[in-house]
């Protein structure tokens, strides 16, 4: 796996923050690792029916990112009116770009031609939220998600695409609320 430095370590200046720093730099470098880790995906795409009427490197190729903006998401939602949300969210954030500078450079060199990979997600994020604001009266975020997750991986209405990107959204959001309990930050 690729190392990722945390360089929101110099957000924090005070000696009375050096408690809460470490734990908000590891709750950022573990929601970090959960976002890239590729299990899940791995998990979700033998699950990807058969009969889907999608390419699937598309699927998984957008399953990634969902992941990674679903975690994204989840800290400010689940973490409301904290103080660590927006430290955390920092963190998190500035890990993300940095992962994403370097998976733009190596694409970059192995393909001949420039990818903004953190631009890709931020056109995403866009993509999600713009959606969800469309559809306030939405039961719950997933439902608005999965077919727009199945429209970025090129068929809308394919039902096994939107079902897949429901189920990640959801895992994603859960696994990072339960995260979020297990370690205390409210």
């Amino acid at each position: 796996m690729m190392e990722i430095s945390f360089p929101c370590k110099r957000i924090f200046t005070m000696e009375n923050l050096s408690e809460q720093k470490s734990g908000i730099e590891k709750a950022a470098e573990d929601l970090f690792n959960f976002a890239v880790e590729r299990d899940d995906v791995k998990a979700l795409m033998t699950h990807l029916d058969e009969s889907a009427d999608i390419q699937r490197s598309s699927v998984e190729y957008e399953l990634q990112i969902l992941k990674i903006i679903s975690v994204g998401w989840a800290v400010p939602y689940y973490l409301g009116n904290s103080p660590q949300k927006d430290l955390i969210g920092a963190c998190y954030w500035q890990a993300i770009q940095n992962f994403s500078q370097s998976l733009s450079e190596t694409f970059g060199l192995l393909a001949g031609q420039s990818i903004d990979y953190f631009q890709v997600l931020r056109e995403r994020l866009d993509t999600y939220v713009s959606a969800l604001q469309q559809k306030l009266d939405a039961p719950e975020p997933a439902v608005v998600i999965g077919p727009e997750f199945a429209n970025a991986c090129g068929n809308r209405d394919d039902v096994f695409t939107v079902m897949t990107g429901s189920r990640m959204f959801i895992s994603t959001i859960r696994s990072v609320k339960q995260y979020l309990e297990n370690i205390g930050v409210k």
